[in-house]
């Protein structure tokens, strides 16, 4: 029975890596398995279990380009184990699957290592374990395994906690390489539809926690993630100088020659006010890319992220993990105060022919306000003068993409309203650039974090002003001041956008305050997981062991190590009967009793009016293999106990007492184990 759950249970887990192909195999494979155990079919020839083997081989080799190579990879294991299942003919071939059971645990816990997930794997864990159980245990009982198995994992908590403690933080050896696949998030080019896309999906994008416990209005709260310089006619994209900088940090062959990005390290530490300095940590999640948030101006000193010249944060490898890392962000601090005229002329390019009407009124703006702030204001107070209406399903557009929704339509979301602004700024002549991220967080008042979901994605114009570097302009703030002032909810019904596909929306439960409450504490779990299991780094461990030992040396690591290594050993070897605590200060009658505590573990326990004789007697018939060594045990228990000895012979009796014991003992256990195989 167990062989049967195991199976299931081990794939369930790996359901996003299962291609079609091999997903129906592993289901014939447990039908075939069900058939097997019910005895309604025979097991299949070597020769068709080899064939398939072959040919599944073959085939993710033939398409492992498509798939990714290790996705491909997965697959063939899944299948190997799947096949294996249906060909089992002995105890090894049970130990075979259940080994490979463990390993693909843990190689989906390298991939999944959320708390649900964990708690998912653990309970497989337990399943595969109750199989090793049933394969070595005479008690072919459901629930005796269960209990065992469940006893057993509980044995290794405290060895696991210690090791997770002590053992140096080594990220390079868990990483696992890029699967291929895609995830939802930010894109590198922002266009008319992409941003609306984001705001259907309810994925947590990242989580923020503030020092001591500070919490930024939602209206403060712009997480910078891509500048997008390059404009199309259709979509706005990032400056190759940019990409070819990022570049520089992944590619080790990059030239050597200064880039945007590299600039950035030339930039004095010392030119930011520490008086306006807001210090947090964010918990970015998988998106298969290098981009990192920050508010503005955001810095780290953290290994791994860098800052680069459009004052973003970079990673130096592909976020396929939740990524933790920390945060100064100088939010009065001035963006880039001289510009270089090669990024002027960059921020002033538009598309030759393009949205000649919008050319036109941005042309009245320029004659009626010379002045460049005063120009800039009378664009935002435009969109308020006008009717314009925020939506995430705006009417489509035409070739002047611009011309339609700013002078026909007037209906649009962020990237409507931020695309018009910065063509209109460019064509009177004013560096302007789109900047994508997110506005705004879900704050979890019990756990003190922020929360940023997909569906916060937005855009918004930077403008670079002389003395005053870039300049943040949101035109949203005019048309939908409810979405940047109290966040997504307050301006959108859920059920409209990121609900439009959940359960919950269906149902009508997002406006349930205890559905409400429910979710905030399961992810107040997972936040204090992802922070305490996930994020403990060097300087946690650090800070843990300083706790615990003072200073930190290799010398007290070791004799750490050693003394809670012990300590758990000798909770296990008591637990299985290997050693016994007496409190008797009579050797003999230990020794003994020794011997009886551990038949007791074989349904053998000695009752409390039961004599010497009559329990060897006893033990005799039961266990007749060991009827002679218990035999002359009891003999020198007995005169040792109730006979009168002269000294020698006392001494004589006494060891071979001792011997005898823990000879026993060995016999016992070695037996037990035998038994137990060949009931099995």
């Amino acid at each position: 029975m167990w062989l049967l759950i195991t199976n299931v249970a081990i794939l369930s887990p790996l359901y996003q890596q299962v291609t079609v192909w091999s997903l129906a195999i592993c289901t014939i494979c447990i039908i075939w398995r069900v058939g097997i155990y019910l005895g309604k079919v025979a097991r299949p020839p070597r020769w068709l279990v080899t064939a398939l083997a072959f040919f599944s081989a073959m085939t993710l080799a033939m398409v492992a380009n498509k798939i990714g190579v290790l996705t491909a990879l997965i697959n063939l294991l899944i299948l190997g184990y799947a096949l294996k299942y249906i060909e089992m003919r002995s105890r090894r071939d049970v130990q075979v699957v259940v080994l490979a059971g463990y390993f693909l645990i843990a190689l989906t816990f390298l991939q999944q290592q959320s708390v649900w997930s964990s708690l998912h794997l653990l309970l497989v864990t337990l399943i595969n374990t109750c199989v090793l159980i049933s394969l070595y245990h005479d008690e072919n009982n459901f629930k005796y395994a269960a209990t065992l198995g469940t006893k057993i994992l509980l044995q290794s908590v405290p060895l696991a906690i210690i090791l997770f403690i002590v053992l140096p933080r080594l990220p390079p050896l868990w990483m696992v390489p890029p699967q291929g696949t895609a995830k939802t998030g930010l894109s590198n080019t922002v266009s008319f539809s992409n941003i609306t896309e984001l705001t259907r999906s309810s994925e947590l994008a990242f989580r923020a926690t503030f020092v001591g416990g500070y919490q930024p209005i939602n209206a403060n709260l712009y997480w910078r993630a891509l500048v997008m310089e390059d404009y199309d006619g259709k979509q706005w994209q990032q400056n190759v100088s940019i990409t070819a900088a990022e570049n520089a940090f992944v590619d080790k062959t990059s030239p050597k020659e200064p880039t945007r990005a590299l600039s950035m390290s030339s930039v004095s530490m010392g030119d930011l006010d520490s008086d306006t300095a807001l210090s947090y940590s964010v918990i970015a999640e998988p998106s298969g890319q290098h981009w990192l948030f920050g508010l503005d101006r955001a810095t780290s000193q953290d290994k791994g992220v860098k800052m680069l010249a459009d004052f973003r944060l970079y990673a130096t490898t592909p976020i396929e993990q939740q990524k933790l890392y920390n945060v100064t962000s100088f939010t009065n601090a001035n963006l880039q105060v001289e510009l270089p005229l090669a990024q002027q002329q960059l921020n002033l390019r538009l598309p030759e022919g393009q949205n000649p009407r919008t050319r036109a009124l941005a042309q009245q703006f320029a004659k009626h306000y010379p002045n460049a702030e005063d120009r800039l204001t009378a664009m935002m107070r435009y969109f308020t003068e006008q009717p314009y209406f925020y939506t995430l399903r705006p009417p489509p557009v035409g070739k002047q993409q611009i011309d339609d929704f700013l002078l026909n339509n007037k209906a649009g979301f962020c990237v409507h309203y931020a695309s018009a602004f910065a063509f209109m700024a460019r064509a009177t002549g004013m560096p302007a650039r789109l900047v994508s991220g997110y506005q705004g967080g879900e704050y979890n008042q019990a756990a003190g974090y922020f929360s940023i979901y997909q569906y916060m994605a937005h855009a918004w114009v930077e403008v670079w002003l002389a003395d005053r570097g870039w300049v943040r302009f949101d035109p949203t703030a005019m048309i939908a001041p409810e979405r940047i002032e109290q966040g997504f909810d307050a301006f959108f019904d859920p059920q409209q956008s990121y609900l439009a596909d959940s359960p919950f929306g269906y149902l009508g439960l997002q406006s349930s305050e205890f559905i409400k409450q429910l979710r905030m504490q399961f992810a107040s779990i997972d936040y204090f997981w992802s922070v305490w299991v996930l994020g403990f780094n060097t300087n946690k461990q650090q800070r843990v062991l300083e706790e615990v030992l003072g200073e930190v040396t290799r010398t007290k690591l070791a004799i750490l190590l050693i003394v809670s290594l012990g300590i758990v050993g000798l909770s296990i070897a008591y637990s299985a009967g290997l050693i016994q605590f007496h409190r008797s200060n009579d050797k003999h009658l230990n020794a003994y009793y020794a011997v009886c505590k551990l038949l007791k573990k074989s349904n053998l326990a000695r009752e409390y009016n039961e004599g010497p004789q009559a329990y060897n007697q006893r033990v005799g018939l039961a266990l007749p293999a060991l009827a002679a060594d218990f035999n002359k045990f009891t003999d020198y228990y007995i005169a040792i106990q109730y006979q009168v000895l002269n000294k020698k012979a006392q001494k004589r009796l006494s060891r071979l007492l001792i011997k005898q014991s823990r000879r026993l003992k060995f016999i016992i256990i070695k037996q037990k184990l035998a038994l137990n195989k060949t009931n099995t």
